[in-house]
Protein backbone atom coordinates (compact mmCIF):
# COMPACT_ATOMS: atom_id res chain seq x y z
CA UNK A 1 0.00 0.00 0.00
CA UNK A 2 1.56 3.26 -1.10
CA UNK A 3 1.27 6.52 0.75
CA UNK A 4 0.02 9.13 -1.73
CA UNK A 5 -0.03 12.00 0.77
CA UNK A 6 3.17 13.46 2.09
CA UNK A 7 3.53 14.81 5.58
CA UNK A 8 3.84 18.36 4.25
CA UNK A 9 0.57 17.94 2.30
CA UNK A 10 -1.24 16.74 5.42
CA UNK A 11 0.18 19.61 7.48
CA UNK A 12 -1.08 22.03 4.82
CA UNK A 13 -4.61 20.60 5.04
CA UNK A 14 -4.57 20.60 8.84
CA UNK A 15 -3.39 24.22 8.81
CA UNK A 16 -6.22 25.15 6.42
CA UNK A 17 -8.82 23.45 8.60
CA UNK A 18 -7.49 25.14 11.72
CA UNK A 19 -7.59 28.57 10.04
CA UNK A 20 -11.17 27.94 8.88
CA UNK A 21 -12.08 26.83 12.39
CA UNK A 22 -10.57 30.00 13.86
CA UNK A 23 -12.42 32.11 11.28
CA UNK A 24 -15.67 30.39 12.31
CA UNK A 25 -14.92 31.15 15.96
CA UNK A 26 -14.34 34.80 15.08
CA UNK A 27 -17.57 34.81 13.06
CA UNK A 28 -19.45 33.39 16.03
CA UNK A 29 -17.95 36.02 18.32
CA UNK A 30 -19.02 38.72 15.84
CA UNK A 31 -22.53 37.25 15.74
CA UNK A 32 -22.77 37.29 19.54
CA UNK A 33 -21.33 40.81 19.68
CA UNK A 34 -23.83 42.07 17.12
CA UNK A 35 -26.64 40.78 19.33
CA UNK A 36 -25.86 43.56 21.79
CA UNK A 37 -25.70 46.30 19.12
CA UNK A 38 -29.11 47.77 18.34
CA UNK A 39 -29.52 49.18 14.85
CA UNK A 40 -32.28 51.60 13.92
CA UNK A 41 -34.00 49.45 11.30
CA UNK A 42 -34.88 45.80 11.29
CA UNK A 43 -33.84 45.47 7.65
CA UNK A 44 -30.30 46.59 8.47
CA UNK A 45 -30.12 44.16 11.37
CA UNK A 46 -31.30 41.27 9.21
CA UNK A 47 -28.93 42.24 6.38
CA UNK A 48 -25.90 42.30 8.67
CA UNK A 49 -26.90 39.00 10.28
CA UNK A 50 -27.35 37.37 6.86
CA UNK A 51 -23.99 38.69 5.68
CA UNK A 52 -22.16 37.20 8.66
CA UNK A 53 -24.09 33.92 8.34
CA UNK A 54 -23.37 33.66 4.62
CA UNK A 55 -19.63 34.07 5.20
CA UNK A 56 -19.72 31.36 7.85
CA UNK A 57 -21.78 29.06 5.63
CA UNK A 58 -19.34 29.58 2.76
CA UNK A 59 -16.47 28.52 5.00
CA UNK A 60 -18.29 25.40 6.17
CA UNK A 61 -19.55 24.39 2.71
CA UNK A 62 -16.36 25.34 0.91
CA UNK A 63 -13.76 23.76 3.13
CA UNK A 64 -15.38 21.20 5.44
CA UNK A 65 -17.74 19.88 2.74
CA UNK A 66 -15.02 20.21 0.04
CA UNK A 67 -17.21 22.20 -2.35
CA UNK A 68 -14.36 24.57 -3.13
CA UNK A 69 -12.76 21.95 -5.38
CA UNK A 70 -15.91 20.63 -7.07
CA UNK A 71 -16.99 20.80 -10.71
CA UNK A 72 -19.10 23.49 -12.37
CA UNK A 73 -22.40 21.62 -11.89
CA UNK A 74 -22.03 21.86 -8.12
CA UNK A 75 -21.33 25.58 -8.42
CA UNK A 76 -24.41 26.03 -10.61
CA UNK A 77 -26.62 24.30 -8.02
CA UNK A 78 -25.05 26.32 -5.21
CA UNK A 79 -25.59 29.56 -7.14
CA UNK A 80 -29.22 28.65 -7.85
CA UNK A 81 -29.81 27.92 -4.17
CA UNK A 82 -28.24 31.26 -3.21
CA UNK A 83 -30.42 33.13 -5.73
CA UNK A 84 -33.60 31.51 -4.37
CA UNK A 85 -32.51 32.23 -0.79
CA UNK A 86 -31.80 35.90 -1.50
CA UNK A 87 -35.11 36.18 -3.40
CA UNK A 88 -37.06 34.76 -0.48
CA UNK A 89 -35.29 37.04 1.98
CA UNK A 90 -36.04 40.03 -0.26
CA UNK A 91 -39.72 39.05 -0.41
CA UNK A 92 -39.81 38.66 3.36
CA UNK A 93 -38.31 42.10 3.98
CA UNK A 94 -40.45 43.69 1.23
CA UNK A 95 -43.67 42.34 2.75
CA UNK A 96 -42.66 42.98 6.35
CA UNK A 97 -45.23 45.74 6.96
CA UNK A 98 -48.09 44.30 4.89
CA UNK A 99 -50.50 43.36 7.63
CA UNK A 100 -54.19 42.80 6.96
CA UNK A 101 -56.42 45.64 8.06
CA UNK A 102 -58.77 44.60 10.84
CA UNK A 103 -61.90 46.73 11.05
CA UNK A 104 -63.46 47.13 14.51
Amino acid sequence: MSDNHSTADLKKHIRTYMLVFLALLVGTAITVGLYYVHFESVALTVSIALFVASIKSFLVAGFFMHLISEKKAIYAMLFTTAVFFVSLMFLTIWAMNDYPVIKP
